[in-house]
């Protein structure tokens, strides 16, 4: 199939710069590659920029209301388990008002697709900060800096035992692509954050990782199976570091347990990817690498130093278990096979029964 084949005919209205054009573009080629014939594609949406997303693909669609496309789309997955079902939706859409809904999909595990666009900024409604905004983030709502903490949303995924989760940045179109067929292959609920660029109201919010000559040194590609190698030359991997430093008797508390740290690619101890173990202790340490540094304010930032973590993005988790659509299937199936009546009228003849 070609990309060309899940483009509408709808005039696309994003920003122009705005990373949500790169996403797009790459849900064309991924579900082309994919290969599921239109027809049988479901895109569901809340409200927000990334939330447009439905008008822009030949699928089917549907742009629900704000932070209820979770509910939505677990409704069009159970009721119809043979549709593919995406969900679009942005870091305020998702994490904010649709919250609940995020963290119930993830833990029930239902065969869902989710593209969680992260600008770190409310920009349908003009500039807002967000749930992903960082501390001290000045924006219209908060003209003297933000004072709350922000989500991590790696740490909501795998919290709520999420079974997938991918991380990719818009300027990366290749990777992009590979996280969303990914997705799609994942039997069960998969969340793909897509770290996009607001060009009007936060632009170069990722631009310590987005920036061509940064890149290489600030990220690391996972890839199941494959060193944990970054830098220009790939020159430099993560090995894990264990701290039992005792004072006094006790573990020294100022640094974690177990912790990744740079070390030579030539190093014996460099990981392999392993995105299938079940056990998330690495995934976990590995999707919240370089959010310090992404949690903080543009004007905070500082150089980057040769042991500085890299922010992980490709497939950081993906493991099998039951979904929901076919638990409740085939709990339904069950008790169908069970069952005495075998339809509607044979079970009204079971009850209770007046002549008037």
């Amino acid at each position: 199939m070609e990309a060309s084949q899940f483009k509408s005919d709808q005039y696309v209205r994003f920003c122009p710069g705005c990373g949500d054009h790169a996403i797009c573009m790459a849900l064309q080629k991924a579900m082309a590659q994919i290969g599921i014939p239109t027809h049988q594609v479901a895109v569901i949406s809340g409200i927000g920029c990334s939330s447009r997303m439905p008008h822009y693909l030949n699928t089917y669609g549907f742009n629900t209301i704000h932070g209820r496309g979770g509910a939505i789309a677990t409704g069009v997955k159970t009721s119809h388990p043979e549709l593919t079902v995406w969900q679009m939706s942005g870091d305020g859409d998702c994490l904010a008002i649709g919250g609940n809904h995020f963290i119930h999909e993830i833990r029930r595990n239902v065969d869902l697709n989710v593209c969680m666009f992260n600008n770190r900024i409310y920009g349908l409604t003009k500039g807002q900060y967000s749930p992903t905004s960082p501390k001290g983030f000045v924006s219209k709502s908060s003209p003297f800096g933000t004072v709350e903490r922000p989500f991590v949303p790696a740490e909501l995924v795998l919290g709520a035992r999420g079974t997938f989760f991918a991380r990719t940045l818009d300027v990366d179109v290749p990777t992009t692509v590979d996280c969303l067929v990914a997705a799609q292959q994942h039997k069960g609920a998969s969340i793909v954050e897509c770290l996009v660029n607001c060009v009007i109201f936060n632009n170069g919010t990722h631009a310590w990782i987005a920036d061509r000559e940064q890149r290489a040194e600030h990220s690391i590609i996972l890839k199941h199976g494959e060193k944990m190698l970054f830098g220009k030359n790939n020159d430099k991997g993560l090995a894990l570091k264990i701290n039992d430093r005792m004072v006094n008797g006790q573990m020294e508390n100022e640094q974690p347990l177990l912790s990744l740290t740079v070390v030579d690619a030539s190093d014996p101890r460099v990981l392999v990817h392993d995105a299938h173990r079940q056990d998330p202790t690495l995934h976990r340490l590995l999707a919240l690498m370089g959010q310090e540094r992404n949690l903080k304010v543009p004007s905070d930032q500082v150089p980057s130093t040769k042991e500085e973590l890299p922010i992980a993005l490709g497939v950081i988790r993906d493991v099998e278990a039951e979904t929901y659509d076919q638990a409740v299937n085939r709990q339904i199936a069950e008790v169908r096979g069970k069952a005495k009546a075998k339809t509607f009228d044979e079970l009204t003849a079971t009850l209770e029964q007046w002549t008037m």
